[in-house]
């Protein structure tokens, strides 16, 4: 049973959707004590990073407890920025911290002696973008380097060693992380076609 983390910053139904649609048992906690009974742990999310406040010590401690019994958790779009240290959308707020880096801005200041760019960086990045495996990771069995997916956001994740797969929209960024049993994709996988339901079934396959 897959737990679906609300709150209020989440297209829900999109992702039950999905989830359905892969045979996917899914709930919506409303205590954190009901996530004792989640084999796995889904962070939905659009919209501002501030958002994330509404994540609690209550939740966060009982999805961290998920996660130290072996449980895996995927962050989608806002929910995969949140499983980062924070972001520069909202300096005092933090993330949950599993994840080393901030997240940031597309298109933010250059570094000094940077040529500046040949065209005007639209941002919020939206719309299908392809992705390049960088490294083998669970969350991408059989998900190859090309393969599109859809995306809408401003903010993105830097790359570090928890990188598995990179896209570009003026900047190179994190689009798919994997430590462990933590995961994020930075696109929409429930909007993505058969390339985003191959990536849920890869978590949902972990979580049994």
């Amino acid at each position: 049973m897959i737990a679906l983390i609300d709150y209020g910053a989440g297209n829900l139904t999109s992702v039950k959707k999905a989830l359905a649609t892969i045979g996917a048992e899914v709930f919506v906690p409303t205590t954190p004590d009901e996530l004792s009974g989640a084999s796995g742990v889904i962070v939905p999310g659009v919209g501002h990073f501030d958002a994330t406040r509404a994540i609690d010590a209550r939740w966060t401690g009982a999805i961290v407890a998920r996660l130290g019994e072996g449980r895996p958790l995927l962050g989608i779009c806002l929910g995969m920025q949140w499983l980062f240290e924070g972001s520069d959308e909202a300096p005092d707020c933090r993330g949950l911290g599993v994840l080393g880096g901030r997240c940031y801005k597309l298109g933010g200041p250059l570094p000094a002696a940077t040529p500046p760019p040949r065209f005007t960086l639209k941002v919020p990045h939206v719309g299908w973008n392809a992705l390049e495996v960088t490294s083998d990771a669970p969350i991408l069995d059989t998900v190859t380097s090309g393969a599109q997916v859809y995306f809408t956001h401003s903010y993105v994740a830097p790359i570090t060693g928890d990188t598995v797969a990179e896209t570009s929209h003026g900047e190179r960024f994190a689009s798919i992380v994997q430590r462990g049993q933590v995961a994020g994709v930075q696109f929409h996988p429930e909007k993505s076609g058969e390339v985003g339901l191959t990536i849920l079934r890869n978590f949902v396959a972990v979580a049994r």
